[in-house]
């Protein structure tokens, strides 16, 4: 699958309403599109922008210590498909001990919303990619 790599580039809070965005822009050049995605995830991800530490782990921190309790880590972050205005994420995870460059078959591949993946991303520092099919129908300068 050809895939091109992304950073978040924005986060946008509107403290009234559910629908929240974040943006995301290719890592090398500037094309780039929002997603829409809920107040719970938004403070998520903004929490771990800013390096917030809730007294007690929240559902991010829980899963990623169970990926560490069970010797894997977030390998890489895919949002494979956009299907009737919904985007699909997959967490790539890899065994802890297997480097960068772990094998494709070691790989295990997690369904997921991208709005939890984002959030798992920017906490553990893992690169997120988007589908080329995708990034090419929604991206824009």
């Amino acid at each position: 699958m050809d895939l091109v790599e992304v950073e978040l580039a924005r986060v946008v809070i509107h403290q009234k309403g559910d629908q929240q965005f974040i943006h995301l822009r290719e890592r090398h050049g500037s094309r780039a599109f929002p997603i829409v995605i809920g107040f719970n995830e938004v403070e998520e991800i903004n929490r771990k922008l800013c390096g917030v530490q809730p007294p007690r782990p929240l559902t991010h921190d829980l899963m990623g210590r169970v990926f560490h309790a069970l010797g894997h880590r977030l390998q890489r972050v895919v949002i494979n498909e956009l299907r009737d205005s919904t985007f699909y994420a997959q967490l790539v995870l890899a065994p802890a001990d297997a480097g960068t460059s772990a094998p494709a078959a070691a790989e295990k591949c997690v369904d997921c919303r991208p709005s939890d993946a984002i959030a798992l991303a920017v906490q553990t520092g893992a690169p997120m990619y988007v589908a080329r099919p995708v990034f090419d129908a929604l991206a824009s300068d």
